[in-house]
């Protein structure tokens, strides 16, 4: 697969010799697949996870609503005129334990649903802790400068509600992250997703099961 990939491929395990290839693909792309992960974030934990957020973006709408904005763009956010497809559920902070009890109280999560939910957002914060100091490590900036250890790290489940009808239609407005990191798990099968190249040509970007994308925000930005 990786020579299908449109975009740069990291592999985990191999991140401290691929160091400048990390560098080059957040200078040149913003965004790269990230490979052999599964020592913290396991194959079997992703489709459990999976299957959690379907079964929570099936509830009915007014179980859905309870899930409270921490800020504005957490919680619940129903279909809109904007993005007329999408909807989505969020947490404020998946590294604080109490926030996602909380979420999965105001969803009646069951037991099992919990304990992935939580499993799976500390791998993934595990994950994004590894990648933010390697990058910071390449570009240059000192231990003692990395402020990112306390940042919130937003957790989301997003669904997009087609139809045969909709095939073709934009699944969200055009935009950037706001955030400094993104890690997706995006679906294993379909595609739609795209990223802008420094032409200005936007790129498809295929599924690939079992891996994750990883793209940073407008805060990705260091000053030395």
């Amino acid at each position: 697969m990786a020579d299908k990939c449109t975009i740069p491929v990291i592999d985990l395990h191999n991140l401290p010799n691929q160091l400048p290839e990390l560098i080059s693909a957040c200078e040149n792309w913003g965004c790269f697949r990230l490979i052999n992960h599964h020592e913290i974030l396991s194959t079997k934990l992703m489709l459990e996870m999976k299957k959690v957020v379907r079964s929570l973006l099936d509830l009915p709408v007014e179980i859905k609503r309870r899930s409270s904005d921490a800020i504005a763009g957490s919680g619940y956010m129903a279909p809109s005129a904007k993005n007329p497809l999408y909807e989505t559920l969020a947490l404020y902070d998946m590294a604080r334990s109490g926030d996602v009890e909380r979420f999965c109280q105001e969803l009646d999560a069951t037991h099992d649903q919990r304990e992935i939910i939580m499993r799976y957002a500390e791998a993934v914060h595990e994950l994004f802790m590894r990648i933010a100091k390697k990058l910071a490590e390449g570009l240059g900036v000192k231990r003692g400068d990395i402020g990112f250890e306390n940042w919130p790290c937003e957790f989301r489940f997003n669904k997009y509600n087609f139809i045969p009808e909709s095939v073709g239609s934009p699944g969200v407005q055009l935009h950037t992250d706001s955030a400094f990191l993104t890690i997706l798990q995006d679906d294993e099968s379909v595609g739609g997703l795209e990223v802008m190249d420094k032409t200005g040509k936007f790129i498809t970007i295929n599924p690939w099961p079992d891996t994750l994308l990883v793209n940073l925000g407008d805060m990705a930005t260091v000053r030395l």
